[in-house]
């Protein structure tokens, strides 16, 4: 299979890019950044292009990771449209619940195969808590996950994160859909913003470096607590989900461990991999099956506008943000 990378210079490139190597040939790089797309691509020996439609005329690949600036995701999807290439599509996958229904509209109508890397959706989590109860059985989730600050950024050669007018937003729009997502796998398509809560305190920048939705859907309750606020190098996080479900609960405060209290207050320790870091190969290796068996995707990108949905009645509920941005000249502590 001949796969070509799209928006290179992503810091997530490196989760998917063992996978795609295992999986079929990287024939070529796009990045708008001449500099950052020959780099990436005398790496993986590769042809260079800063131009996604001149890419898919010159390597025709099969598929296409999309990587990239926010802002550039949905003209990126529209192109790919276009030529019928399959894809998949790093989240959120534009600006705005509008581009995205826009481009989910065209896919859909198109026939292209267009997925969407929801990876809890296939976490070693989510399968220990199927073996043990359904989807419908739990009334309340809470999913704490606090990521590095938002320097890493900078320091991987991605500011566009920092400026909301190109990402969208903060840690909402980029570590909190997961989560509204995972609700909506849960819930449901019935699933409403109750609450919302958003601080750029922490580094004073103009996108919130801390948020808190409630989702809600009937009775049941999913809290999702976001932030950029754990020092220390990429993929460290300060995490805790609880899922109360029947009469067990569910408690992980690892990447590696889920602890599963029985009714009689026995804990059993279950080894399980609890992050989305060590799903993408495993989201890699499934998108390319389906598009070889003619599938389609397991999240698509009508599930992105379902939750950018979602996401546009967060960020409307919490409101601006309280603290006046730094200057450049301020930067960040």
């Amino acid at each position: 299979m001949r796969i070509a990378v799209t928006g290179a210079a992503h810091w997530h490139l490196d989760l998917f890019l063992p996978a795609l190597l295992e999986e079929g040939d990287v024939v070529a790089v796009h990045d708008p950044d001449p500099a950052a797309a020959r780099r990436i691509a005398e790496g993986l020996g590769a042809r260079a292009a800063t131009d996604v439609g001149t890419l898919l005329d010159d390597a025709a690949p099969d598929f296409v990771l999309a990587l990239g600036a926010h802002d550039e995701m949905a003209a990126t999807a529209r192109t790919l449209i276009e030529h019928g290439t399959p894809f998949a599509m790093e989240k959120p996958c534009g600006l705005d619940a509008a581009q995205v229904h826009d481009i989910a509209d065209r896919a859909r109508d198109a026939g292209v195969f267009a997925a969407v890397p929801f990876v809890w959706r296939q976490s070693e989590l989510l399968a220990v808590m199927r073996e043990r109860f359904a989807d419908a059985d739990p009334p309340y989730l809470s999913f704490r996950w606090i990521a590095g600050p938002p320097t890493r950024y900078r320091d991987s050669g991605c500011d566009w994160m920092l400026d909301p007018a190109r990402a969208g937003g903060g840690c909402t729009i980029n570590l909190g859909v997961h989560f509204i997502d995972l609700a909506r796998v849960l819930f449901g398509d019935d699933v409403q913003v109750s609450s919302a809560t958003m601080s750029n305190a922490a580094y004073g920048l103009p996108i919130e470096d801390y948020s808190l939705v409630t989702l809600r859907s009937g009775g049941r309750v999913f809290v999702g607590e976001v932030g950029y606020l754990m020092p220390g190098p990429h993929s460290n996080f300060d995490m805790r989900f609880s899922i109360k479900a029947r009469d067990h609960y569910v408690i992980a405060t690892s990447p590696t461990d889920v602890e599963i209290v029985a009714p009689d207050g026995s804990r059993e320790h279950v080894t399980a991999h609890t992050t989305n870091v060590a799903h993408y190969p495993v989201f890699v290796r499934d998108a390319l099956r389906r598009v070889r068996a003619g599938e389609p995707p397991l999240a698509s990108l009508t599930d992105m506008a379902a939750v950018m949905d979602l996401t546009r009645d967060a960020y409307a509920l919490a409101g601006p943000l309280p603290v006046r941005p730094r200057t450049p000249q301020e930067g960040t502590r």
